[in-house]
């Protein structure tokens, strides 16, 4: 059995569940195939090699031959843990296929959230800034770097100006609103998730 199920955000919409309206992410699982293994014999852990197909190679039929030149067929190539041996999984299989998500149940959402390059302490940080009126020419100045400036430190943490974004983050306890398997394997999950449309998303059941 598998831990988890790697994905590709689509985007977030929302559905009824009975008389309510639920805002969901949809994330897209179908297009990643293994592409290899990895046993406790040979490498110290069990899991599997998974490799998401290109756009302009969807249409096509998976070969071994892929494996060779993986840049060229994949995007991304990432690994998903097992929590038992599983010897009947076969080079090319969808992951979808035994991805053994459940409606109802629930899930933990890993993914990198939105760059937004560099930014200030007002965004980045979420401060009020100095008044905007009476003369006030702060602006949104991060404000005093406190006494150990004087000697040339600023204090370990302080909050100031910097490259905001593009972090790992997680989002616990997710619930599965609806499994959609045509055209192509789609989970909606309620709520929102890390990361804007088409970046990686890894899904794995709440311990």
């Amino acid at each position: 059995m598998i831990a988890g199920v790697w994905g590709k955000k689509i985007g977030m919409t929302q559905v009824f569940d009975g008389d309510v309206v639920v805002p969901v992410t949809a994330i897209n699982v179908d297009c990643w195939v293994v592409t290899g293994s990895k046993t406790h014999e040979r490498d110290g852990y069990e899991a599997i090699q998974v490799g998401c197909i290109k756009d302009r190679y969807l249409d096509q039929s998976f070969s071994k031959d892929w494996i060779k030149k993986s840049k060229k067929y994949f995007s991304f190539v990432r690994e998903i843990k097992l929590k038992e041996p599983m010897p009947h999984i076969v080079i090319g299989n969808k992951v979808s296929s035994f991805a053994n998500l459940v409606v109802g149940e629930k899930v933990d959402a890993f993914g990198l959230t939105k760059g937004c390059g560099f930014a200030g302490a007002v965004k980045r940080h979420g401060f009020t800034g100095a008044p905007a009126s009476h003369g006030a020419t702060m602006g949104k100045a991060p404000g005093s770097m406190s006494g150990p400036r004087t000697k040339g430190k600023v204090i370990k943490g302080k909050r100031l100006p910097g490259h905001m974004g593009v972090q790992q983050r997680a989002v616990i306890g997710l619930k599965v609103v609806k499994l959609v398997d045509a055209p192509s394997a789609v989970v909606l999950v309620k709520g929102s998730i890390p990361g804007k449309g088409g970046t990686l998303v890894y899904l794995r059941k709440a311990s």
